[in-house]
């Protein structure tokens, strides 16, 4: 991969990176809001339903948060782009599609069926 591609990659990681965290301070402040009080047991119900939910994408946006970190820390190193099954690249196409993807097309194909064959 080329240095002009490794820029690209490295803005595009950096410049997600940066939304992500923002999002996840926007709901630390949301949460630490004093509660409200419902007179409806519905609206609670409703409220802690959209809470719950909020906090699940929270979630798993930390873990990407947790991906997006280790593919800054692979272009670093210089193994951004290299499959970590078969040693060889991965396209830009599907690094573009997925930039935090550690594996060729191939190679994670390959372990989705694997894994659909095993129901895991």
């Amino acid at each position: 991969m080329d240095e002009k591609d490794l820029i690209f990659f490295k803005n595009l990681l950096t410049d997600r990176l940066k939304e992500l965290l923002a999002q996840a301070d926007n709901t630390l402040i949301g949460m630490t809001e004093p509660k409200e009080n419902f007179a409806d047991p519905t609206d609670r119900a409703s409220h802690e339903t959209d809470r719950n939910f909020e906090l699940r994408i929270r979630d798993r946006e930390h873990k990407l948060i947790k991906k997006v970190k280790k593919a800054l820390q692979r272009i670093d190193d210089g193994t951004f782009g290299i499959c970590e099954s078969c040693g060889e690249d991965i396209s830009i196409a599907r690094l573009k599609a997925r930039p935090v993807t550690t594996q060729c097309i191939e190679c994670k194909t390959r372990d989705e069926v694997m894994e659909k064959a095993l129901g895991i």
